[in-house]
């Protein structure tokens, strides 16, 4: 099973992937254009890497809720499925972005640089949670 993560953003969006089922790796931060050609792009990336699941971070409120974030995301996820032969599944992504910079943050690197790599790297986190469970 190959996997693609999504970290939804209103400005860039994270994406990871796993052609093994094992190990995430971060493959990019996409600046978003607009609806349709953020849909083709990732409707793209699943050809191109032969995705079996999608799977999209899922902001829900710190009390397990969800909000307006996570209507905007299963939105999204609904606008894609018809353009893709994967799976779509959903992860709970509360406080990937923390972690993600605080990885950063130790690794020493400079804030105009994080800004670049913490969505790519939310993405990351939020697949590696999801194969893990599985």
């Amino acid at each position: 099973m190959k996997y693609l993560a999504i970290d939804l953003g209103d400005a860039r969006t994270g994406i990871a992937v796993s052609e093994s089922g094992i190990i995430a790796t971060g493959l990019e931060t996409y600046k978003r254009v607009a609806l349709k050609q953020d849909l083709q792009h990732i409707a793209d990336l699943v050809k191109q890497y032969k995705i079996d699941v999608v799977v999209f971070g899922l902001p829900l409120n710190m009390d397990g809720t969800s909000g307006e974030r996570v209507e905007k995301t299963k939105a999204f996820a609904e606008q894609l499925q018809p353009l893709i032969d994967a799976k779509i599944d959903y992860e709970d992504e509360r406080l990937t972005s923390v972690v993600a910079e605080e990885m950063l943050i130790e690794g020493g690197m400079r804030r105009d640089k994080r800004k670049k790599v913490i969505d790519k790297i939310a993405a990351t986190i939020i697949l590696q949670a999801y194969l893990d469970r599985q």
